[in-house]
């Protein structure tokens, strides 16, 4: 895929990105608590992706499941891998029923998309609806990974931004972007404003996982590494301004 990070460089509305995949982990949406859904923090994410949108993006999510399986972590000792990554993948489908449903309260037109295949829930993902959704307005919210065990949400995440045609991947995490070390533990961490995909790899910076960083090398996809903590940040980052860290 031909990605660059200043196609249609959005005219008057000034936006460098104008299809985006965001990614957010399941932390993000448990806000302080130990695991579970904090709603209050699932409304400010919403109201975020509502700017974005509001300013002409197209967006579409990928959520993780961390915050509900961190929960059930215990149980799963002893379990085979597939077994406890099918939890996994269950646990981002209720992520984001509860990103739809404040999308949704923000007039935000929304669609759950899961890979495991459950209609009475949400529709099942199939590319050409998921564009036609995304050409029409609605924030795609993509559930259940890949489908497949022994995959991250983070390779998930990197698949489903080639899949929609989109400029760049934006992973959402509490820092404003990529360091040596983790800055919240050591204070002369070293931040990084640009980076190259093989240096993410051989530095072994766990940005992502490797097989997400591959893929995004091998499709000329950008990743951009920024703090979901301050409101109003996602729409910083697509007009170029945001505190990020650019690997490309």
């Amino acid at each position: 895929m031909a990605a660059a990070s200043t196609a249609g460089a959005g005219g008057a509305s000034g936006l460098v990105y104008k299809r985006l995949l965001l990614k957010l982990s399941g932390e993000a949406l448990m806000g302080k608590a130990g695991f579970g859904i904090d709603m209050d923090v699932v409304e400010r994410l919403a109201q975020d992706i509502a700017e974005a949108v509001a300013a002409g993006v197209e967006i579409a999510v990928v959520v993780g499941g961390g915050n509900i399986f961190r929960g059930l972590a215990g149980a799963a000792k002893g379990m085979e891998r597939a077994t406890a990554d099918y939890m996994g993948m269950l646990a981002t489908v209720m992520n984001a029923l509860a990103l739809e449903n404040a999308l949704e309260r923000a007039k935000v037109p929304a669609r759950a998309l899961s890979a495991i295949p459950m209609p009475t829930v949400c529709e099942s993902y199939v590319r050409p609806k998921a564009l036609r959704h995304m050409e029409e307005g609605r924030v795609v919210v993509f559930a259940a990974g890949t489908g497949n065990p022994f995959f991250t949400t983070d390779t998930a995440a990197t698949l489903r931004a080639i899949e929609m045609d989109c400029q760049a991947v934006a992973k959402a995490t509490q820092v404003d972007g990529v360091y040596d070390s983790d800055p919240r533990k050591n204070a002369e961490a070293k931040r990084f404003d640009r980076l190259g995909y093989a240096e993410v790899l051989a530095r072994d910076l766990k940005v992502m996982d490797g097989a997400a960083i591959a893929l995004a090398r091998d499709n000329g996809l950008p990743v951009i590494v920024f703090s979901i903590e301050e409101p109003g940040n996602l729409l910083k980052v697509l007009r170029g301004e945001g505190r990020a860290t650019v690997i490309e």
